[in-house]
């Protein structure tokens, strides 16, 4: 086991001039599991990718436990990765698939096999070690590859999107194993995805990035409750935050008719964040025009456009930006209506309009 360290680590692409990966600091913890997040292109994979050695590091270096691994070969680092694509060889058994690094490491036959068998009991792969992989399902194919990567023992564990090619319902189920597993293993283990969902129900810490700047790392519930700007609020949660800015008279944020209390500091204008759970119905406040009403059995999600001229949202170049409220799901209002909601002000959270930074 050992801790990863990103030291100011930066990658930029030849031919570019925008770091993909820019003066990256990052600690994982000795036995973490801790989540890469953020937009397509921001620099998750690349810095997995750095981590791994399969791409140079610019400036800065990158230690695993106290050893600077920065120019070492991947094949020295003692990491072993998954993939998105499961890679597994077509001609080869499970078992064989499995064990196919240490026999190339030249570990004895009987070693091989007893790390291959409690790889299969740990991922509930013992009945198929014989199977080639086309006899699989793609949920069992990724357990194969996890399980390549369990056998040779590594330091650290690195993801690359694992779960992307399999259907929700597996996807869901297959993300709190490898959950578990991990807990259960305590190997240091950096897991990259997309999607917030996946990285906030799995993750120990979660670090989101963009446009290759590490924006916030911290628990997924402090990233919940208290994001470092605009931009982690918005991305972390589903449904997303409701982000509008909204001009400040006499010390208040106003949202339609609802006047939200702001600090002396904060100008002329402020970008208020709260979220769909966040507002409750009222008959005086902020005003929203009906456009959809999700019906989700235990939770109802209104979507909707601000009725007051006041409000605008923070993403003007977003054309599809809807108000989204969650309702009583069984009293839904109707297409068309327009409803008053106001929201409780430890509910709300206050943005810099124009750095988006947390007030």
């Amino acid at each position: 086991m050992a801790s990863v360290v990103f030291e100011a680590a930066s990658r930029i692409y030849p031919g570019t001039t925008a770091p993909a990966v820019d003066k990256l600091n990052l600690t994982v913890n000795d036995g973490e599991f801790l989540v890469l997040v953020g937009p397509s292109g921001c620099g998750k994979s690349t810095s997995l990718r750095m981590l791994a050695g399969l791409e140079e590091v610019d400036n800065g270096r990158i230690l695993i436990g106290d050893r600077d691994v920065t120019n070492v070969a991947p094949k020295d680092r003692d990491i072993a990765m998954v993939f998105q694509s499961y890679a597994l060889y077509p001609h080869m058994s499970v078992a064989e698939n499995m064990g196919f690094a240490l026999k190339i490491a030249g570990t004895p036959k009987e070693e091989r096999e007893r790390r291959v068998l409690e790889a299969a009991k740990l991922l509930d792969l013992e009945p198929y070690l014989e199977r080639k992989p086309k006899a699989l399902s793609g949920g069992q194919r990724q357990r194969v590859a996890m399980g390549r990567a369990i056998v040779r023992e590594p330091q650290v564990f690195l993801m690359d999107e694992p779960l992307s090619n399999l259907d929700a319902k597996l996807r869901v189920a297959t993300r709190t194993q490898i959950a578990a597993l991990q807990r259960r293993l305590g190997i240091t283990t950096v897991y990259v995805t997309h999607d917030q969902v996946e990285a906030m129900t799995m993750g120990d810490r979660v670090a989101v990035l963009k446009d290759g700047l590490l924006q916030q790392v911290d628990t997924p519930r402090n990233l919940y409750d208290n994001p470092a700007n605009a931009f982690v609020a918005g991305f972390i949660g589903s449904p997303a935050m409701n982000l509008l800015n909204a001009p400040i008279v006499g010390g208040k944020a106003m949202l339609g008719n609802l006047g939200i209390a702001v600090p002396a500091s904060a100008g002329n204008e402020v970008t208020v964040g709260v979220r769909p759970e966040g507002f409750t119905p009222s008959t005086e406040g902020f005003h929203v025009l009906v456009e959809v009403v999700e019906e989700l059995g235990s939770d109802a999600f209104v979507y909707g456009k601000p009725a007051d001229t006041n409000v605008k949202f923070a993403n003007a170049t977003d054309e599809g930006a809807q108000i989204i409220v969650r309702w009583d799901p069984k009293n839904p209002p109707k297409a068309g209506q327009t409803i008053t909601v106001t929201a409780n002000q430890n509910a709300v959270h206050l943005f810099n309009s124009t750095t988006g930074e947390r007030i």
